[in-house]
């Protein structure tokens, strides 16, 4: 069975055309075998519904190369294919695949398939995401054995995106490429710290006096030690903010880093701590339960 040459159709001497040349060409060939100046002329109708079906092809992009792989994969790049009066077959057959065996009997072209993707997630911990880490994750294959496929996580990446390994999905057939795998990357919180957008939380614990008093004392952020200010009279509850501490925006800057007041009160009181706190009990006239609004 012979296949129509669509470029021929349309007078294109190469398949190396852009899809506007193929518009001009469909346009002179569509007014050369016109209906209306051609009555009664059995030929031109023929020509005009292959004109038709050549440029309903090429002037796709995407069925352009469909067609023009597989009319490679059939004729070669050089060869010229069948497109005179009487030519029965049509770009469906092409698609399809139906060809004559040397005995006569029809084949069907397997169609090439990509792989499906596949996707998973993992989870990591804060540190992980923001300094980068390579892990090993494993996966069930068809056949039923174990994958194991290192992973390669960038700095700063963000919470919900996805990695894609190409090729590692699914394997196509009859030579199609296989998917990808995407993972999804969960960043979970962990001690000491939790991740909200672009901005790292962490609880501050202070003793009775330095909230009372105010201090200077030390925070840790995710990559090194800051020294901040505790205003006198801070409360549990309350927050400090610290700018560009936090965990990276994606725009080459930081976060803020959000520490937490948390006034923690001794259990096991020394002697002298023990009649010192008597001693405030006695001359101290703060009552915070007298603030209570009832």
């Amino acid at each position: 069975m012979a296949y129509k040459n669509y470029y021929k159709i349309l007078n294109l001497e190469t398949s190396h055309v852009s899809i506007e040349e193929i518009k001009v060409a469909y346009r002179q060939a569509a007014k050369k075998y016109h209906p209306d100046l051609n009555v009664g002329d059995k030929l031109a109708e023929e020509k005009i519904k292959d004109i038709n079906e050549a440029y309903r092809t090429l002037s796709v992009p995407a069925s352009k190369r469909k067609y023009d792989r597989i009319w490679n994969s059939r004729f070669g790049r050089n060869e010229k294919a069948f497109s005179g009066k009487g030519e029965k077959a049509s770009i469906i057959n092409m698609f399809i695949g139906n060809t004559q065996s040397e005995e006569g009997k029809p084949n069907i072209a397997k169609e090439i398939v990509k792989g499906e993707n596949i996707e998973t997630e993992i989870g990591i911990s804060i540190q992980e995401a923001f300094y980068g880490k390579e892990k090993m994750i494993s996966l069930k294959t068809m056949e039923g054995k174990i994958k194991n496929i290192v992973v390669a996580i960038p700095q700063g990446i963000k919470n919900g995106e996805k990695i894609r390994l190409i090729g590692q999905g699914k394997p196509g057939e009859n030579g199609g490429k296989s998917g990808d795998l995407l993972i999804k990357i969960n960043i979970e919180d962990s001690k000491p710290f939790k991740l909200k957008g672009s901005d790292l939380y962490t609880d501050l614990l202070l003793t009775p006096w330095e909230a009372a008093l105010g201090a200077r004392t030390n925070v840790n952020s995710i990559d090194e030690e800051t020294k901040i200010y505790i205003p006198q009279g801070i409360q549990s509850g309350e927050r400090i903010k610290i700018p560009g501490k936090g965990y990276k925006d994606g725009n080459g800057m930081r976060g803020d880093l959000i520490a937490e007041i948390k006034v923690v009160v001794p259990k096991n009181l020394t002697e002298q701590e023990r009649k010192m706190f008597e001693k405030l009990n006695e001359i101290s006239k703060f009552n915070p339960r007298s603030e209570q609004v009832l």
